[in-house]
């Protein structure tokens, strides 16, 4: 299998696992808190980034080189910009065009996984092309 996909597929288990966080964090300061549904939004984006780089930085990115706090620093920023885009999104799509907002912010989850990951794997931990965790085929061949 190729070594970037398994990169990509565990970096994909890590967002899945932080996304459904996300979801019922946002459900449940919308349905039962009660606050609007951009401010939840952000709110649990925020908290399952911030666990989603704890885990990323371990399993997926463990060969960078990239400082603890520098790689925290620059994968939130990243996730910034997707938060923005989730929130404008999630605008359009539940005030303007009436979608169910668990549902829109669903649709918009893969476009802001991908970037996230692109943006972590090229400019943040500059770890593409490196798998230092994955055995080469010479290293497996006798």
């Amino acid at each position: 299998m190729n070594k970037g996909f398994i990169r990509f597929l565990k970096y994909s288990g890590i967002g899945g696992g932080t996304f459904t966080l996300d979801l019922i964090l946002l459900f449940v300061l919308t349905d039962w808190i009660g606050i609007n549904y951009l401010i939840s939004a952000a709110l649990s984006f925020i908290l399952a980034i911030s666990i989603n780089y704890y885990f990323s930085r371990k399993y997926v990115f463990p060969e960078s080189e990239q400082k603890t706090v520098r790689g925290y620093f620059w994968f939130v920023v990243i996730a910034l910009s997707g938060m923005a885009f989730v929130v404008a999104m999630m605008y359009l799509l539940v005030t303007r065009l009436g979608v169910y907002y668990l549902f829109a912010r669903i649709l918009v989850a893969g476009v802001t996984g991908l970037w996230n990951y692109f943006l972590n794997l090229y400019y943040n931990f500059r770890v593409a092309g490196i798998h230092q965790d994955i055995p080469s085929e010479e290293e497996l061949l006798p």
